[in-house]
């Protein structure tokens, strides 16, 4: 019966410790990015749906926008083409541009049927829908590498609309030119952007590392909160490589531009973005304004 006791307990307690953060974050909007290998599987994608349903449930207004890329390459190569990407983008002729569109729509729309299976309003838009993701085309050193859209204007119209009446808004990260093409959109620059024109009061990352570290090969090095000019610091520091260097220039950015916090979480870990919003600690990097540092 003691030990029944102490696990009854035990969730009073971190129901207790969730409370200042429920209360603090009600009717605010949280923009999570979702991809990577925490859509590997269908039972890790169902652990981040709950995540954000609940959030949902509690008083948030959260806004999904996802990717969809290792799909994609999955798709391209079953047509017979070899995925090309230059510094991380990827080379989307006019036919892979046609697979993007159908591989992100196919996500999109079962990320809403999982929301749906609990119990809350979902809707499914892309960056085309409501002129949300007016974009130009993308080059890279001055490179064309096909339909890749850098991101221009956004109009988070419809985003407001969805979410006054209450529905959990989906977005995949397609984009239109002024030439009325689609464009592929990075997922990153499209959650920055949003979260930027929403005015979020947060934007969680959910990645494939547990957050950043000073040294990625020494683990000691784990930072767990720095501020916008630390994280330009470690930018400029060369630690930082790889895939990262880009999404830590985003977090930055949005911090910049408005966004009150930014989360780089372990998408693989069940519940890290409950962990990471809900208590004292946390379990991954939370980038901050400068003005918070001593608070």
């Amino acid at each position: 019966m003691n030990n029944e006791m102490n696990q009854v307990m035990e969730k009073a307690n971190v129901l207790i410790e969730a409370l200042p953060y429920i209360q603090k974050f009600n009717r605010k909007i949280v923009v999570v990015k979702y991809g990577g290998s925490a859509m590997a599987d269908e039972e890790l994608q169902r652990n981040v749906i709950k995540d954000v349903t609940l959030l949902k449930l509690v008083g948030f207004k959260p806004i999904i926008v996802h990717g969809g890329g290792k799909e994609i390459s999955r798709w391209v190569s079953k047509v017979g083409k070899e995925a090309q990407f230059v510094n991380g983008l990827r080379v989307t002729d006019e036919e892979t541009m046609e697979i993007a569109e159908m591989v992100l729509n196919k996500v999109n729309k079962r990320l809403v049927t999982m929301v749906r299976e609990l119990g809350v309003k979902a809707v499914g838009i892309s960056g085309k829908d409501g002129n949300l993701l007016n974009v130009d085309k993308k080059l890279v050193d001055g490179k064309d590498i096909g339909f890749v859209g850098d991101i221009k204007k956004v109009d988070p119209t419809l985003l407001f609309d969805l979410l006054e009446k209450d529905y959990l808004p989906i977005v995949a990260p397609l984009g239109v030119g002024d030439d009325y093409e689609t464009y592929n959109v990075n997922a990153d620059d499209a959650a920055c952007a949003i979260a930027t024109a929403v005015h979020a009061e947060k934007l969680a990352f959910l990645t494939d590392i547990e957050g950043l570290y000073k040294d990625i090969n020494d683990k000691s090095t784990f930072i767990s909160r720095l501020t916008a000019s630390e994280a330009d610091m470690l930018i400029h520091s060369g630690f930082i490589g790889g895939g990262m260097l880009p999404k830590l220039n985003n977090c930055t950015n949005a911090i910049k531009n408005g966004v009150n916090r930014v989360h780089i979480l372990d998408g693989r870990i069940r519940h890290s973005l409950l962990l990471e919003i809900f208590t004292n600690h946390g379990i991954g990097t939370a980038i901050i304004p400068d003005h918070e540092m001593h608070e």
